[in-house]
């Protein structure tokens, strides 16, 4: 099954034509999108969109550019507004030392919140990595060994050492258009060494357009695009890959319906 894992519809890039964004997506085969919670203060917004489509889920939490202005934000709010049927997720929360537009400390102080969330509700983790690969990894080995939580490295952009330290901890790897761009070798030899079992594909939309779309504004149909690139990297039969992924999905957001 296509799915695209991780997407934000309710930003206003889509906001007047919503209807026929979902349209093309169901037209290139997407059957589920996640529609992924930047700010909890905004999570109404964002279950508005789920709540408008049978197939859409979302996530709820911060994202790290926002820790310090949701650091008030306890895991138990997560917890609770997690119980929400349509919630498949937390997050997305991590670390992104590229842009700083928070600081370290709110953002490390947000990931472990999101953590303990993870941790004691069973709901996924939707990790943001970005340019902290060594604290990420400190972090992600600290916080198992507190007890193991369900999670996956979004839109992957980090370092082979990141990914497979991922892996051995348990979580899954996510895969954006980035893996298309011509100067991103780096991203599809990790993709080559990331087991086909902690794999998924994503569009991170309305950002980072795959190819053949450079330029334009990214959209859940173009995970396709996305998942034939990466079967094409793999050497492998991209309904193979769309069947691995989707079966992936399942197995990590557990709460996303099967059957609608």
């Amino acid at each position: 099954m296509l799915i695209d894992s991780h997407c934000h519809l309710d930003f206003p890039e889509f906001a007047d034509q919503l209807d026929a964004i979902v349209a093309r997506a169901h037209n290139a085969g997407v059957q589920r999108m996640i529609t992924i919670c930047t700010r909890v203060e905004k999570f109404p917004q964002v279950l508005a969109v789920a709540n408008r489509y049978d197939d859409i889920f979302c996530s709820v939490g911060t994202h790290p550019h926002n820790a310090d202005e949701e650091l008030h934000i306890t895991a138990e709010l997560l917890i609770e507004l997690g119980n929400n049927p349509k919630v498949v997720a937390l997050g997305e929360a991590g670390l992104d030392y590229h842009y700083d537009k928070a600081s370290r400390e709110g953002q490390m102080k947000g990931f472990i919140t999101h953590i303990e969330a993870a941790r004691e509700s069973g709901l996924p983790l939707v990790i943001h990595a970005r340019s902290a690969d060594d604290d990420m990894i400190k972090v992600l080995t600290e916080e198992t060994k507190k007890g193991p939580f369900p999670a996956v490295l979004h839109c992957f952009s980090s370092g082979e050492k990141l990914a497979m330290a991922g892996v051995e901890l348990g979580l899954y790897v996510s895969f954006s258009g980035i893996a298309t761009f011509k100067n991103a070798q780096d991203i599809r030899d990790v993709a080559k060494k990331v087991p086909k079992n902690r794999m998924l594909v994503e569009t991170d939309a309305p950002y980072l357009a795959p190819v053949p779309h450079r330029g334009r504004t990214n959209e859940p149909a173009y995970v396709a695009d996305t998942a034939s690139s990466l079967a094409q990297t793999l050497e492998m039969d991209v309904n193979e890959l769309i069947s691995i992924t989707g079966s992936n999905v399942f197995d990590l957001f557990k709460k996303l319906p099967r059957t609608l």
